[in-house]
């Protein structure tokens, strides 16, 4: 009953989050109707989402999330440095194939999306049948490493957040 209710708990959190963070203030009014749509919406959509994904260990979300949020910063950092010191002939762009072990779409969603808010990279395609993701790196001297990078550092902890 509680599955059908609320088939999405953590979508439901995000709305509720999402639409408090969006009105800008809180308000009793404000959380109810934020509730409301964090019940609603995913009642109505969970149709859509057939097979949800199967979060193995919820709390590595938070250090994902945390490290992601710290590469972010350092990546800024290190782009603007490109940008505004280094000659433009010693720029070394590179397309750099990155073989994917996840199998949920969820997961390489996720993956993908990290890649690309990351100043600096960016995924470009993703193979048909999902194992490899093509990405552009703005500058690096070393492409396996760069793909060493994303594999250890995302898609591991991917690996145990949708197992």
């Amino acid at each position: 009953m509680l599955a059908r209710l609320i088939p999405h708990p953590f979508l439901s959190l995000t709305l509720v989050l999402v639409w408090l963070a969006l009105v800008n203030k809180f308000t009793l009014g404000n959380l109810i109707l934020g509730s409301a749509f964090g019940l609603v919406i995913p009642m109505l959509t969970a149709a859509y989402w057939p097979n949800r994904p199967r979060i193995g260990r919820p709390l590595k979300i938070a250090e994902y999330v945390l490290i992601v949020l710290w590469d972010i910063v350092v990546a800024n950092v290190q782009v603007a440095m490109i940008i505004l010191f280094k000659p433009e002939k010693n720029i070394h762009s590179h397309w750099i194939p990155v073989p994917v072990e996840l199998t949920s779409a969820e997961a390489i969603t996720v993956l993908a999306g990290t890649i690309t808010m990351t100043p600096g990279t960016v995924s470009a395609t993703l193979a048909a049948d999902g194992s490899c993701i093509l990405v552009h790196c703005l500058h690096t001297d070393d492409p396996d490493a760069v793909r060493d990078e994303i594999k250890t550092r995302y898609e591991r902890r991917l690996k145990e957040i949708f197992a």
